[in-house]
């Protein structure tokens, strides 16, 4: 196999390394900035468009499925071109597909507007995941994942402050958000091309035989894989907990539990902060147990398992009401959801390094599917029992089952004893 640069890049220093991964936290915090649009002006929305709560679930649905097709296009274009440019353009058409929706008139241009939103955005992780693996090594990925989850977190708290200062009392202001909010991510590019040069991320990143073992793989064997199987069902289940709050909190607040929109627009302000502590103390804590006796997977694990307990909580909330009691479970249970993500992002990169992208892109796809689905039955469900309740609790728990294969199925048992 023919050798090429390792993941760490010699010709460039440390400072260089973690100031990209702070770059990749404003492409999150852009991301989440143009997703949480549309959640954070929800009830406006369904007002303005007279849609059923089955109704608004099926425009979250279009965007997830989106999302799945552009993981697994934006996965594959990963492994065969340069990052630097790829991520560039995929940002731009999320930007535009963000702006656009400032413009429309009716529920059918709604949908068109956010399945080009999921599409474009869909490339952001690929392209992410890849440049982390590509900069950091083994112990420095959790956290350097933290650091680019944390930034969802960043650009959901930001966008509650910029909806509250930018809405009027008149129903349709809202679009003026969606206008301002689209224009942000060009910045962005002025950035990336000034400290990414095309040497820092040639395309493909190949690894050397001795820094990844399983290069040599094929892309079906690791499909087919045991740890791709887990992958599979370790995503499905904390992507579908984590979409479910992100989408329905701002609903769940004010036609659940009777807050205003201008508490709920500060409150979801307030729980982005508590999933990014989680996000960036979930990668930080797996960087230090993993620095003392443990190994890097069990650290991994145990913070996994710490989050989901956090994110089960939320099934707490049907006994609770109005009050600070009902908010800091809220908090506890995103710092947990989110929590869970920088770990899953470096179980993925154990596997391949010729196929990042491509692993990234097909789990995606998994990823989305569930979600998609359960959108659509939440706010049926809703509807039906005019309740957020009982979804509410059935997502909750998924984290804390999807810890299960990871502790039990993805160590051989000869790797078990060889670690210990």
């Amino acid at each position: 196999m023919t050798a090429a640069a390792a993941p760490n890049p010699l010709h460039r220093s440390a400072a260089w390394k973690w100031t990209i991964c702070g770059l990749l936290l404003l492409a999150s915090a852009i991301n989440y900035m143009d997703r949480q649009t549309l959640a954070n002006a929800a009830v406006r929305i369904t007002k303005e468009f007279q849609l059923s709560q089955e109704q608004y679930g099926h425009i979250e649905a279009v965007f997830a499925y989106a999302f799945a097709a552009g993981s697994l296009v934006f996965g594959w274009l990963a492994d065969r071109f340069s990052v630097r440019w790829l991520y560039a353009i995929v940002l731009t058409m999320w930007s535009l597909a963000g702006l656009a929706t400032g413009f429309v008139h009716n529920e059918q241009e709604l949908l068109w507007c956010r399945m080009a939103l999921g599409f474009f955005e869909a490339g952001h992780w690929p392209c992410g995941i890849r440049t982390t693996r590509a900069l950091l090594d083994a112990r420095e990925r959790s956290f350097g994942n933290s650091v680019l989850q944390s930034g969802t977190s960043v650009g959901a708290i930001i966008t509650p402050l910029i909806m509250s200062g930018l809405m009027t009392a008149e129903l349709g202001s809202w679009r003026t958000a969606f206008q301002v909010v689209g224009i942000t991510g060009f910045g962005w590019l002025v950035l990336w091309f000034a400290l990414v040069r095309k040497a820092d991320l040639p395309a493909p990143v190949r690894l050397s035989e001795s820094s990844d073992k399983s290069d040599g793989a094929s892309l079906w064997s690791l499909i087919l894989s045991r740890r791709m199987i887990i992958i599979f069902a370790v995503i499905a289940g904390i992507n579908t907990t984590w979409q479910i709050l992100r989408a329905w909190l701002p609903k769940i607040l004010q036609e659940g539990r009777g807050y205003s929109e201008a508490e709920t627009l500060w409150f979801t302000s307030a729980w982005y902060v508590a999933t990014d502590v989680g996000c960036l103390g979930a990668g930080a804590l797996a960087v230090w147990l993993g620095r003392r006796k443990l190994s890097v997977h069990a650290a991994r694990v145990i913070v996994f398992a710490g989050c989901g307990a956090l994110c089960a909580s939320c099934g707490l909330t049907p006994w609770l009401e109005h009050g600070w009691v009902l908010l800091t479970v809220f908090m506890l249970a995103g710092a947990g959801a989110l929590g869970v993500f920088p770990l899953y992002h470096a179980f993925t990169q154990d596997l391949s390094g010729r196929h990042q992208g491509k692993i990234t892109g097909i789990a995606g796809v998994v990823a989305w599917v569930l979600p998609a689905e359960a959108q659509q039955f939440f706010g049926r469900l809703a509807d039906r029992t005019h309740s957020f309740d009982q979804g509410l609790m059935l997502a909750s728990c998924l984290p804390l089952i999807a810890v299960l294969p990871l502790w039990l199925f993805w160590e051989n048992k000869s790797e078990r004893t060889s670690s210990s």
